[in-house]
């Protein structure tokens, strides 16, 4: 790679979804080829660690020997396999078991700085990563622990500097880790902001030496941003990561989180302003984050074009020859794998990220307006009805890429039957309340009997799909979250049906949740699952 001495992808596999081994063992073949030679597996708590029956329990863990199997595999076709773990926050799914709640956590996910049980369970961690992993670089996360000591440390000892606590335990954590011959590195941004929030600034910052000095000699700092398209800001934190130490790291984004369907074009433009500030500011080292926020929902193969222009850009590939590489690779066509983004461009392909309706260029609309409570239509009330013939189109488009796929027809079937899904479902809250208030039992009586029970046979079609994508990248686990939030959607669509019926036929006077009117919703770029359906308590 021309720009770059380790150009390497993280795979989240922590958030539901967790990649099965055959599975990545292709994708790895896929992006050797490309041009990269590092992976990550982010794992929270789902890898086996020696004597923790509870850490990764029903998670989908990998075993010990499925590590050893990737690894080496990896290693086979010119990859190193980083452990990618957390050792300070994002532990939350630890703390749902009494084996560790009381024991090693201090607020939310952070553990508990300076208690003994924390770092008995860090080295067994760091112990058992050491014995599966023939690499010796380890990424530490440490990243968002925000309110480190303000919970039960400050309970038992008082108030804390949040930096002194940071750097304790940045230190012992080195401390161990050397034990076990690797080399760390771990996120910058507690460095930049202690508290909650974008932590990425403009101008270039300095540290006091007294903390400059605590830091472990040769400490990799992965400066992370998956949103910023200024090049002033990338060069101004890549300038200040690089006064806390000689070993920095570049992580940016392929968008897969947060959605059913991937970010290819967001992903694009952005890395097109971070990987020339990387070339410009001597950073060699970067790696490209496939998060599973919220459900682990997009597979991660769906954004190997955004990772093949990625390595384009480092090895400074015309457009044309990266589309011919990506199919030499892939058997794909380049601008038919884009296409998987489609489900969210409900206002079309050309409306400029700028727009109000495409908030910071990635907004989730085929999540959002999927779980959009036909009755209450909070998500769908602050925007146009959507044009059901491009709609129409897109899943037009993508059954074709389906058929014509010649490896990954089950991407786009399981898009294209969401699009399908959609049609229907976009505008059915906005058409919902409309025939309600304008009094008309007769058309309300032939959307519930017509477009209600389309949607439930569509739902039905694309759960089929979906589980079909799930089952063929993904280890089982995880699923039964899926079934769940559609199985939950599909029982929602019926009730309402049945009240719209029960109201047209004149068995009651009145829904109440359509005589409710609708606020200003200021964010149309909902995260949350839980967010989208309801505003009660879950």
């Amino acid at each position: 790679m021309k720009h770059f001495d380790t150009l390497g992808v993280m795979i989240d596999c922590s958030r539901d979804s967790l990649p099965n081994v055959a599975r990545l063992k292709q994708f790895f073949d896929a992006i050797a080829k490309m041009g990269y030679n590092m992976a990550m597996l982010y794992t929270e708590d789902t890898y086996e660690v020696e004597d923790e029956p509870y850490f990764g329990y029903k998670r989908g863990r990998y075993t010990a020997d499925e590590l050893r199997e990737l690894d080496g595999y990896a290693r086979s076709v010119g990859i190193e396999l980083i452990p990618c773990i957390q050792t300070l926050a994002h532990l939350g799914s630890l703390k749902r078991w009494r084996a560790y709640r009381h024991k090693v956590f201090d607020i939310e996910d952070i553990l508990l700085v300076d208690e003994p049980k924390t770092y008995e369970l860090i080295e067994r961690m760091i112990a058992s990563v050491a014995k599966v992993f023939s690499g010796r670089r380890l990424h530490i996360g440490m990243d968002e622990a925000h309110h480190i000591g303000l919970g039960v440390y400050r309970d038992r000892h008082g108030a804390a500097d949040s930096y002194e606590l940071l750097m304790r335990h940045l230190n012992r954590v080195n401390d161990i880790a050397k034990k076990y011959g690797f080399e760390i590195m771990m996120a910058n941004d507690l460095f930049f902001s202690m508290s909650p929030g974008v932590f990425s600034s403009t101008e270039e910052r300095e540290f006091p030496a007294e903390l400059l000095a605590q830091v472990p000699p040769h400490c990799g700092m992965v400066y992370w941003d998956y949103f910023c398209t200024n090049p002033v800001q990338y060069n101004a934190m890549m300038r200040s990561t690089q006064k806390l130490t000689d070993n920095v790291w570049f992580s940016g984004g392929a968008w897969t989180w947060n959605n059913f369907t991937p970010h290819n074009r967001y992903s694009m433009r952005r890395n097109a302003v971070a990987i020339p500030c990387c070339i410009e500011n001597g950073v060699r080292q970067a790696f490209f984050c496939l998060w599973g926020d919220n459900g682990g929902e997009c597979p991660y193969e769906s954004v190997l074009p955004a990772l093949m222009h990625i390595a384009a850009l480092g090895d400074d590939l015309s457009e044309a020859e990266m589309k011919a590489k990506f199919r030499a690779i892939t058997g794909e066509d380049f601008d038919a794998m884009m296409d998987l983004d489609l489900p969210n461009y409900i206002f079309g392909e050309d409306v400029p990220v700028e727009s109000p309706f495409f908030q910071r260029s990635a907004c989730n609309y085929a999540k959002t307006h999927l779980y959009d409570d036909v009755f209450y239509g909070t998500m769908s009330a602050n925007i146009p009805e959507v044009d059901e013939a491009r709609i129409a189109d897109f899943a037009e488009r993508l059954h074709r890429r389906a058929a014509e796929s010649k490896h990954r027809g089950f991407l786009f079937e399981a898009a294209a039957s969401l699009v399908d899904v959609m049609e229907v479902k976009y505008n059915l809250a906005k058409k919902t309340r409309r025939l309600y208030h304008l009094g008309d039992r007769d058309d309300l009586r032939k959307l519930a009997e017509e477009d209600y029970n389309e949607c439930l046979d569509r739902l039905q079609i694309f759960y089929e799909q979906y589980r079909h994508q799930w089952f063929t990248v993904n280890k089982p686990y995880g699923f039964e979250i899926q079934d769940a939030r559609l199985g939950g959607l599909s029982r929602r669509l019926e009730h309402c049906r049945d009240r719209l019926l029960d109201y047209a036929d004149g068995k009651t006077d009145r829904i109440d949740e359509l005589e409710e009117g609708l606020l200003p919703l200021r964010d149309t770029c909902v995260c949350s699952w839980a967010e989208m359906i309801s505003a009660s308590v879950i």
